[in-house]
């Protein structure tokens, strides 16, 4: 609930994060900070907003007083060691600035930052020995590390570490305003004289006479490319030693980004959490050139950008939904740079990032949905990077083997025996694919637009008809038995119920598929009508829950905006309005599950707009419901989007009708177009649903694939993998015309074929199957390896399996799988 986000001083974008660190490792130190401590290890200038696993906190200072040794022992989780003490009532944070007063000795820090530099202000009271700790050993494993003391005034080195990013580079030119005494510390022990140092365990005590008090301000640049980088950011951004003016120019830089958006008539806790949410949003990606366009590539070389500003940390998994939408809307330029920055990791690296973090690809997460960003871009009127390389790089992370790929290739979907999150990973691989197709088309390339474009329909095999729940297959089948709720290693961090509903790609036709409009609303109903447990194994991402919808993670993101594509846009009214004033607070826990690089804050200011992507690599937006009476957006190319709710408050969310510079406004939608050409967009707001606006067929936002349908794969009923003497097993098909042919194999040698649905079997066999009918795409050809086992051999089991052995069952020892 709190969002796993950090308060310390950074400016929008910016490659520093300067931030005290009160946890070093585990799921509530992610960011380095929680709110409920009140010790702090030191102040470090990188870190993570929101994610779910630890990294960054590099380069970290401490103020402190006595001897070194009573500040090095502290552990790694939290509780254990020193650290210095202080109270939560002398914390104060605000944009680019936070400041803490240390209990012993009574040291104020004071923190602010430019894009590349972090600037510490510490001011002592009159002690005998007062110092800073400069820890290059502190959070993740240390691979190499350097430490030089240049001068009285002035430190550099360097710090190579691994954790989630598995090689990470920091070098980093500290600069203070006082004359300092040094003393190394190599492995935790003192080298007196020494004024250089390499390995993995590398502090310096830099000590300041401070017998009268003391005001110290350091600066320190850094780089991931060298020494020089750093030191070039401290010449370029660190100019004299005017603390208060950096402040004051971090505040001015936030307060220009944040106005780009002015919305008013709502309450003091709507603004606050409004503008933090904005706030959240522009924390990252961050900056990784040095002033001189130079980086640190995938390949880990040292690589210049020519024309373009290239960033790191890509949660692409989480903002593609709402983060990188917004950034169309109030950053363009930066968006071009987002996909030139891709396009170079794809050169660098051999792929677009799925999670890129500090130069390295983590491989977190599912999807390959830098495509997302790419098709949404060009759609958007976004130019500036070749669509051709752009394609490329697509289709090169989409043809890769890894991750399921090869099996969704040639079967339309990931098997469940096959492959971990197999629903999830079809589902978000053919909503990519139809995102390639989208750039295909730009350029001409009819056939391989098509191929993507039936690659898109992978949701259908996992389909079932039944149910109408997107189900995993395994070995031909819909999994059995099956529960909605379960959360289980078939979903990426979710279950059935929240992934049902991802085909953001073409919403019309999952609506066909579900049996129509009625149907499809009613199923949404139930979403959020549902009881809120869940079963199967513990998840902690699963939080906010309406029902079985779960705001906290972001499969669910979109889903409350579904009605607007059925007819019922009054229910999406009601259900954004509803999420938006129960699951956002101001308090610390005002987040209902991680911030996740600003996709949990983009979803609050898309739908406090009223707006929503719901298939970015569209250039539409769902409506929702404005939150505020006013909003206007400052738009890049000088123009204003004003966007007014009349009558709009407490107990108001429902839209009686809308005009667009008053012209009447009746559909659910508005054009990206539309938006950046500027005006106004006027709703008339209401207590009571009105049920016709924006009702009729047609009114709908556009989400439909055009082209022919692919025919579902047919599922296996009846039999098992493995059996005993002969069997029967059926293929069904939920298409009426449907002609399904098979064959049953023994290695190259055909046993038997047919065209109907029954196939009987009395050896080890391989079978193979795919079906047909009039006007559709015959589906992907299927094949699962049944297991004649001796009659002979038993096996008696003293324990019962956990049903998450899916690969056990009576016979495991004797079914001759591995």
């Amino acid at each position: 609930g709190h969002g796993h986000t950090f308060p310390g001083a950074s400016v929008p974008f910016g490659m520093v994060q300067l931030s005290p660190d009160t946890r070093l490792d585990g799921w509530d130190g992610c960011s380095g900070y929680h709110a409920d401590d009140t010790r702090v290890f030191g102040f470090s200038h990188t870190h993570l907003s929101g994610t779910g696993v630890s990294d960054y906190g590099d380069v970290l200072f401490l103020p402190a007083r006595g001897t070194p040794n009573a500040h090095l022992s502290y552990g790694r989780e939290h509780g254990d060691g020193n650290g210095a003490r202080f109270a939560k009532s002398s914390e104060r944070a605000e944009p680019g600035y936070y400041a803490v007063t240390l209990d012993d000795p009574r040291t104020r820090v004071e923190l602010t930052a430019t894009a590349r530099t972090g600037w510490h202000r510490y001011t002592f009271p009159a002690v005998d020995s007062a110092f800073v700790l400069v820890d290059l050993r502190s959070r993740d494993e240390v691979i190499a590390s350097s430490l030089r003391v240049v001068d009285d005034h002035t430190i550099e080195g360097e710090r190579r570490s691994r954790a989630w990013a598995r090689d990470q580079r920091v070098f980093f030119v500290a600069r203070f305003s006082q004359p300092f005494q040094s003393l190394l510390l190599v492995d935790g022990k003192a080298a007196p004289g020494l004024r250089q140092a390499e390995g993995r365990d590398l502090q310096a005590a830099l000590y300041f006479d401070a017998r009268r008090g003391m005001r110290v301000t350091a600066k320190v640049g850094i780089s991931a490319v060298d020494v020089a980088g750093a030191r070039a950011a401290l010449d370029a951004e660190a100019k004299g030693w005017d603390f208060d003016r950096v402040r004051a120019e971090a505040r001015a830089t936030w307060r220009r980004a944040l106005s780009r958006i002015e919305v008013s008539g709502g309450t003091s806790s709507q603004d606050t959490i409004f503008y933090t949410a904005l706030y959240h949003t522009m924390l990252q990606p961050n900056l990784y050139t040095d002033v001189d366009g130079r980086y640190r590539g995938r390949d880990g070389e040292v690589h210049s950008a020519r024309g373009w500003t290239q960033y790191t940390v890509f949660s692409l998994w989480d903002t593609f939904r709402a983060a990188h939408p917004l950034y169309t809307i109030l950053e363009p330029e930066r968006t071009r740079d987002f996909v030139e920055t891709f396009l170079a990791q794809a050169r660098e690296g051999g792929k677009l990032p799925v999670w890129e973090l500090a130069g390295n690809e983590t491989d977190c997460m599912i999807g390959y949905h830098a495509v997302s960003v790419i098709a949404d871009a060009w759609a958007k009127g976004i130019r500036g990077f070749d669509p051709a390389a752009a394609f490329s790089a697509m289709r090169a992370s989409a043809d890769a083997d890894a991750r399921g790929l090869a099996d969704f290739r040639v079967r339309g979907y990931v098997p469940g025996e096959r492959e971990s999150e197999g629903v999830s990973k079809t589902l978000e691989y053919a909503y990519d694919d139809w995102c390639i197709a989208r750039m295909a088309d730009v350029l001409g390339e009819t056939t391989l637009r098509d191929a993507y474009l039936r690659r898109a329909q992978g949701w259908r095999h996992l389909l079932d008809p039944e149910t109408g729940f997107m189900r995993p297959r395994i070995g031909g089948r819909f999994k059995t038995p099956f529960d909605a709720t379960e959360v289980d290693f078939h979903f990426t961090e979710a279950n059935s119920w929240q992934y049902s509903f991802f085909v953001p790609q073409d919403v019309a036709g999952h609506i066909e598929a579900l049996g129509g409009r009625a149907a499809y609303a009613a199923k949404l109903d139930a979403l959020f009508g549902a009881s809120s447990r869940t079963t199967g194994r513990e998840q902690a991402d699963i939080t906010g829950l309406i029902g079985q919808y779960a705001h906290g993670n972001e499969p669910s993101h979109h889903i409350a905006y579904l009605y607007d594509y059925v007819g019922q846009p009054w229910k999406t009214q009601a259900m954004v309005r509803r999420i938006l004033d129960s699951l956002y607070t101001t308090g610390h826990d005002g987040l209902a599950g991680n911030e996740d690089c600003g996709q949990m804050s983009a979803w609050y200011v898309m739908s406090a707009l009223g707006l929503y992507a719901v298939t970015p690599g569209q250039d539409h937006y769902a409506i929702g419901s404005p939150l505020f009476p006013r909003a206007t957006i400052h738009l890049p190319n000088g123009r204003t989007f004003t966007i007014r709710a009349r009558g709009n408050g407490r107990g108001r969310p429902y839209i009686q009708s809308a005009s667009l510079d008053g012209t009447p406004l009746t559909r659910a939608t508005i054009a990206h177009g539309d938006l950046i050409k500027g005006g106004t967009l006027t709703f008339v707001m209401g207590a009571t649903p009105e049920t016709t606006w924006a009702a009729r067929p047609g009114d709908e936002p556009p989400s439909r694939m055009d082209g022919p349908r692919v025919l579902a794969a047919p599922a296996l009923t009846g039999g098992a993998a493995r059996f005993r003497g002969t069997q029967t097993v059926r293929l069904t098909s939920a298409e009426p015309t449907a002609r399904i042919a098979w064959s049953l194999r023994d290695g190259e040698t055909t046993l038997a074929s047919g065209t109907g649905p029954e196939v009987t079997m009395d050896r080890t066999a391989t079978l193979h199957w795919h079906a047909e009918a009039p006007g559709l795409l015959p589906s992907p050809e299927e094949q699962v390896t049944f297991r004649r086992i001796a009659d002979a051999r038993r096996m008696t089991s003293l324990t019962t399996p956990h049903r998450a052995y899916t690969g056990g069952g009576e016979d495991a020892l004797l079914d001759g799988e591995r």
